[in-house]
């Protein structure tokens, strides 16, 4: 798939997120880069900061999220196969605080999806990794779970 193909994915990525999952466009969530196997997302710190003038907990936690459930949205698209994702479990390491503009960071594990496309589910452990400034800010491990649409 090409270069302009993926930005097409990432526009289509972030309709999906504003028109389904509303906070996604109040935290003004933006899908960056994405080359088939490695994916960042970005979102400004103004609409997500806290008292301390760092981003919020509840942001990074959403963020991240999105970030997971995002690839594996677009490794469906890429592998042309449809399922519901969820988050089905998860874990966050605050490690600093996230006081400029974040990228959350996440591979694909390289999970073949084909499964869906013949009525079984997938599970995918995601790990994405939130950056500030270059510096590691926070850790999510997130198991997503992709049910095929029926």
């Amino acid at each position: 798939m090409t270069e302009l193909n993926h930005q097409y994915l990432l526009i289509e990525l972030q309709q999906t997120w504003h028109q389904t999952i509303p906070v996604s466009k109040f935290m003004q969530i933006v899908p960056k880069v994405f080359n088939g196997a490695a994916f960042k997302v970005s979102a400004p710190l103004e609409p997500n900061i806290n008292l301390h003038q760092t981003m919020f907990a509840g942001s990074i936690y959403t963020l991240m999220t999105l970030t997971g459930w995002g690839m594996l949205w677009l490794q469906q698209k890429l592998a042309d196969v449809d399922g519901d994702i969820v988050l089905a479990d998860a874990n966050v390491r605050y490690i600093a605080p996230i006081d400029s503009q974040p990228v959350a960071k996440v591979c694909w594990p390289d999970v073949d999806l084909t499964s869906l496309a013949q009525g079984r589910r997938v599970k995918v452990r995601l790990e994405v990794e939130l950056y500030c400034n270059d510096k590691l800010c926070a850790c999510f491990s997130g198991l997503y779970v992709s049910v095929p649409k029926s």
